[in-house]
């Protein structure tokens, strides 16, 4: 077996925290000892981290994950075809190997139509690790209970999109001054509420994992907040767009910012930096979603929702100026927990999935090195130098 001694690193990890010293991997995992004579790679001070696992993306680009530092990609089941058989589950999930390991979410309903359960089991057995309702709502509540038991009794997460279908209608953004302003269609803040509160209760009926793919209210995150008290199995996600921008990103019609849930007020975006500092949201995704110019160069109520954002991820984050070993745990520990993989932390016995990063390193956002992007010019800091799956480096 190959083996890799990683010396002179700020070594980052969310269970063990921050040290500078040494990494030892022999095969494909972390160990305490090597048996032999081992590749000696120098740091020189920077910072080896748990390579990031992206929960919930749309699309599993193998060169933007590669620059964001992404080893695991969950892979939403809004593909064409959807992801609601079997077989083209298994294929979705060998596909990227083995330079990005893709984890298929299996569809919660057959095409995604919100009618019909999806056989889960089966596609779980394919290698689906969690279920997913796609870019909708389900509305069915009944439906909605079914599927969360079900999925509870495969041992699997039901990851969920939270707003009222009934309150949303075909808006593009959310009730406000912005919105008014441009006259576009717009919906209120509370349909994510309303959803979050009955999926929610449903899930604490039942006794299943669900969890919200973003949540970007205020109404939203007290909900989630209370629930975790009571002990429901309930986490949540959100994206960098949704921390760092406002619905005024919308303004000039830039279709950019057209994203799915739509941008929220000043107040609610607040109050998701305050629930990420809090420990209320668990996970930091890309929500990756890039759309071509054909799809985005368009009114904005007729344009597509979503933006690129695996490239921009870790940059992103770490602007965020978290403690970098709290950091990791949204971008690596928790997903991995929420998809249930081994993995995530640099803790000996785990998969040897490592980055190594200069975190000061200059860059810009620019359309060029991302596609489509709300961030499109901004100066960040923080680069992917290394990326290694199962101490394989994976190279650009």
């Amino acid at each position: 077996m190959s083996a890799l001694r990683f010396v002179n690193a700020r070594i980052v990890c969310p269970v063990g925290g921050i040290r500078q010293g040494e990494l030892l991997v022999e095969g494909d995992r972390i160990v305490e000892t090597l048996a032999g004579d081992a590749e000696t790679i120098d740091c020189r001070g920077k910072t080896l981290a748990p390579a990031i696992i992206d929960v919930a993306a749309f699309a599993a680009d193998k060169a933007a994950c590669r620059r964001g530092g992404i080893a695991r990609v969950a892979l939403m089941p809004d593909q064409s075809p959807v992801l609601d058989d079997p077989g083209i589950v298994r294929r979705a999930a060998t596909m990227g190997k083995p330079e990005l390991w893709i984890h298929p979410l299996a569809a919660a309903t057959k095409g995604l139509a919100g009618q019909d359960l999806a056989e889960m089991a089966i596609m779980a057995g394919a290698g689906a690790r969690a279920v997913a309702t796609g870019r909708r709502w389900i509305a069915d509540s009944g439906l909605m209970r079914k599927l969360l038991a079900y999925a509870r009794d495969c041992g699997l997460t039901v990851i969920a999109h939270a707003e009222d279908a009934g309150l949303t209608g075909d808006a593009v953004a959310t009730d406000g001054l912005t919105a008014t302003l441009l006259g576009l269609p717009s919906a209120p803040a509370v349909a994510e509420a309303l959803a979050v509160a009955r999926d929610v209760m449903l899930a604490e009926y039942t006794g299943a994992r669900l969890h919200i793919r973003q949540v970007t209210t205020a109404a939203a995150l007290d909900l989630i907040r209370a629930a975790k008290r009571r002990g429901v199995a309930v986490t949540c996600g959100i994206t960098p767009a949704h921390l760092m921008l406002s619905d005024i990103a919308a303004n000039d019609f830039r279709t950019y910012a057209h994203l799915s849930p739509p941008l929220r007020c000043e107040a609610d975006r607040q109050a998701c930096v305050a629930a990420v500092r809090d420990g209320t949201i668990d996970v930091i995704g890309s929500g990756h979603d890039p759309r071509g110019p054909e799809e985005k160069r368009l009114p904005f109520a007729d344009s597509a929702s979503g933006a690129a954002g695996a490239t921009t991820l870790l940059a992103l984050a770490l602007s965020m100026e978290l403690p970098h070993d709290r950091l990791f745990a949204l971008l690596a520990a928790n997903p991995a927990k929420v998809l249930g993989l081994d993995g995530g932390t640099l803790e000996v016995g785990k998969p040897a999935d490592l980055i190594l990063i200069d975190a000061g390193a200059p860059w810009q956002i620019t359309e060029a090195n991302d596609g489509n992007t709300p961030f499109d010019g901004l100066p960040v800091q923080g680069k992917v130098l290394r990326l290694f799956k199962g101490g394989k480096e994976i190279l650009a």
